[in-house]
């Protein structure tokens, strides 16, 4: 479905300019219109009060060619005295006070000035159609109109021309974005253009960042499914060849139950295989926010005693001070804990552990654990953190996954863990968390 097209930001910049432009001239031809009126009738008000002047100066002649003067409706005069007509040309003023007004005469509108005759009770009245001075302004409005119109266009054109050197700064920054090849949004010259490319770079570098996420996830996934099922082929087949084995053939008791043996130590196999790969694909889904304050002190003393109630041949001890707290995950650290003893004593054979929390003076915290055990050669001291590798020395049965676990726990809490020889004869893994800000 198509989307409807906008107009663009260049039209509406010189709608919006023909728009004031409009809302202005219209006020000022307003204002204009009322002036030139107001001016219009004022000059006439002059002029009659000019002929006035003459007519008065002049009355005794006027008075006797006044009735026979045909005005035409071109103008009219009245002389009255106290309310009555003196004399009058053929179109008759109403009784009028001294001054300027617009009064109706035979449907007809004249402005009307009103003086007095000196030295006399009379009051002489002299009209011309109002008409005179409506036509001037009529006229002069029409040029009013046309002007505003006229700057109404300029304004729209002005608006469109300098309305695209405004928005050419955003037409540039949407060829970037829309360009086939990435670039980074750079543009100049217009402060709201420089924000909008700004908040583009950090969206796009927030959409790469979740995209690389997501890629290292299914890649994460991928490699998951692929070590899983080159892992779990060899037990699963054996576990089918004892079942085909139990179903074709006759055996005694003594076969049976060895082969059932062997089958439930496979099963116990598959379990923990699955059960580390679980435990590692959480720890790759873990995020800054799981990140809470962890006293290490405590979790090794919780993990010396569950180690010793598993192991009652195995000795624990912890060495730090009474408090050690880091920003950590807390889980994942027990189970870094957990997995280093854990892999002490099956595949190392170790009946006494230490474990020792410092704070050296970098800020960095390092977690160590010593055993007794046989340790691990040191050209293996690398590959034994790989998933599913196993040093020479490591005893049968296992996920191949513990030490996978404690080098992606070292990872997850931005340090490293390797392994050294150790003070008590055997290995010592060495786990350094770096302070975090």
């Amino acid at each position: 479905m198509s989307r409807r097209r906008s107009h663009s930001l260049r039209a509406r910049v010189a709608a919006a300019t023909a728009l004031g432009a409009a809302i202005i001239a219209a006020l000022l031809g307003i204002f204009i219109s009322v002036a030139i009126s107001r001016n219009n009738v004022s000059q006439l008000d002059r002029r009659l009060d000019t002929a006035s002047s003459v007519l008065i100066a002049n009355v005794a002649s006027a008075t006797s060619f006044l009735p026979t003067f045909g005005d035409g409706g071109a103008f009219a005069v009245t002389i009255r005295s106290g309310g009555s007509v003196v004399v009058s040309t053929p179109t008759q003023l109403p009784s009028l006070e001294p001054g300027a007004t617009t009064v109706r005469v035979d449907g007809v509108d004249y402005r009307v000035v009103t003086n007095p005759i000196p030295k006399s009770s009379l009051l002489l009245s002299l009209a011309v159609p109002a008409s005179e001075a409506r036509d001037v302004t009529t006229d002069q409005r029409q040029w009013v109109i046309i002007a505003g119109l006229l700057a109404v266009a300029a304004a729209t054109g002005l608006g469109w021309i300098f309305g695209g050197r405004a928005v050419r700064p955003i037409v540039s920054l949407t060829h970037q974005i829309g360009s086939d090849t990435p670039q980074a949004a750079q543009v100049s010259g217009v402060r709201e253009a420089e924000e909008l490319a700004d908040a583009i770079e950090l969206m796009l570098g927030r959409i790469a960042d979740a995209q690389s996420q997501t890629t290292a996830a299914l890649d994460t996934a991928r490699d998951f499914a692929a070590v899983s099922a080159h892992e779990l082929r060899t037990p699963l087949t054996a576990m089918r060849t004892d079942i085909e084995v139990l179903s074709t053939l006759e055996l005694d008791d003594a076969q049976r139950a060895e082969i059932l043996a062997d089958l439930a130590r496979t099963q116990g196999r598959v379990e923990a295989t699955l059960s580390a790969l679980e435990r590692l694909a959480s720890g790759e889904l873990s995020s800054e926010r799981d990140h809470v304050p962890t006293d290490l002190v405590e979790l090794c003393d919780a993990a010396s005693n569950d180690a010793e109630r598993q192991n009652p041949n195995l000795t624990v001890r912890v060495e730090s001070d009474p408090v050690l707290v880091i920003r950590g995950l807390p889980a994942g650290m027990r189970l870094a804990v957990d997995n280093a003893v854990a892999n002490a004593v099956r595949h190392g054979g170790a009946t006494e552990v230490a474990l020792a929390v410092q704070r050296l003076d970098d800020g960095t915290v390092r977690l160590t654990v010593d055993d007794n055990g046989r340790g691990i050669p040191e050209p293996e001291r690398e590959v034994v953190f790989e998933r599913f590798r196993r040093g020479s020395a490591a005893s049968t049965g296992g996920s191949g996954l513990g030490l996978a676990l404690v080098a992606q726990q070292a990872q997850l809490h931005g340090g490293r863990a390797w392994f050294e020889d150790s003070t008590l004869g055997g290995a010592r893994l060495v786990f350094d968390i770096p302070p975090r800000p």
